[in-house]
Parts: C-alpha cells; sequence; structure tokens
C-alpha cells in the first residue's frame, strides 16, 4: 500500500443517479478488493417532510443537498482513482484537470461540514468548536440563528449555544451535526 492517507474527494454523477453510483461503486470496491484503499462512499441526503397543500404530512423524503455529487473517502492510488472514475455513472473527479490528472482532495473544514450535515460525526470535529466560537443554527426551532458557544460536550455529540430568542439571551443545547462556524 502505498504511504499516503486518507482524504475525502469530490466525484461527478448524473444527477439523479447518485444512489445507484453510490451502490455500484460499492460493489466494484468489494469485488475488486479494494477495501484498503476506498473506505466510504457518501451521498449527502437530508430528511425532508413532504408538503401536501402547503402542509407538511406525515411523510418524509430524502433530498439530495448535492445533486450529481458523490463524496469518497479514499487513498488516492493508481489503482483506486481507476476503480472510481470507471465506475457506471461517474463521469470524473473536481478539482481535476483531466487528461489523466488526479484530483486534489476536499478541504477538512468544507467536508466535515458535509459530513454533519448527513449525521456522520467523527472524533477529530469536536476540536474544531470551542467556547467562544460563533455558530449558526441550522436545524430545530432556532434554525438560522446565531449565537456562541458556552461548552461542548464529544460524549453526548451536543453543543451548548448562547443564542437570542424573542429578545432574550438564552442557552439552549443543540445536537453537534446541526450547528456550523458561523462565517
Amino acid at each position: 500500500m502505498e504511504s499516503a492517507k486518507k482524504n475525502w474527494y469530490v466525484v461527478n454523477t448524473y444527477s439523479g443517479h447518485e444512489n445507484k453510483v453510490r451502490i455500484n461503486l460499492e460493489r466494484r470496491i468489494e469485488n475488486l478488493d479494494m477495501q484498503d484503499y476506498i473506505f466510504r462512499v457518501i451521498v449527502a441526503e437530508h430528511p425532508e417532510p413532504v408538503l401536501k397543500d402547503g402542509l407538511p404530512t406525515d411523510k418524509v423524503r430524502m433530498k439530495n443537498t448535492y445533486p450529481g455529487y458523490l463524496f469518497v473517502e479514499m487513498i488516492m492510488s493508481d489503482e483506486a482513482w481507476y476503480v472510481v472514475r470507471n465506475t457506471p455513472g461517474v463521469t470524473g473527479f473536481i478539482g481535476s484537470s483531466g487528461r489523466g490528472a488526479k484530483p486534489f482532495p476536499v478541504p477538512k473544514e468544507q467536508i466535515d461540514s458535509v459530513l454533519k450535515s448527513v449525521g456522520v460525526i467523527e472524533a477529530n470535529m469536536f476540536s474544531d468548536y470551542k467556547p467562544g466560537d460563533f455558530v449558526k443554527i441550522l436545524r430545530g426551532p432556532l434554525m438560522g440563528s446565531e449565537g456562541v458557544i458556552q461548552s461542548v460536550d464529544p460524549n453526548k455529540s451536543t453543543v451548548k449555544v448562547s443564542a437570542v430568542f424573542f429578545g432574550r439571551e438564552t442557552i439552549v443545547e443543540v445536537d453537534f451535526s446541526d450547528v456550523d462556524k458561523a462565517r
């Protein structure tokens, strides 16, 4: 195995075929014994309530946050690159100029945001969030609010945030996956 490290890459697919391509790629990884080079394949989907006459129903559907894209965690070797780009439905890698050039990995801050949006929380993500940091709340009753982190609890996967709610400063406990650094 090459002495490279695992990184995340963005792969282009035909829009609407992301899950089909994910399944094809996962089969190829297994069949071609590439588990030591290609680790995870993610379609960035999140649940969204189905509306009827403008009102939410009990039904939920999965909505793709990034249509036409997959996120692949891999060690970029010639063999792994070949397996991914020659999977049916893959049209290429983002960050590659083509003509055989290998792509650049996705920066940690960007992939952490994508992973959190699909509920994948990794221990190393917590180190980027500290008391005093400004965050934006992504889901729940305070969605869209910004606040300041008071504390981070990696064991419970929660963050206490001081946010303004109905004109008053309130400390709320929020799932770690429901906050992102305010930009």
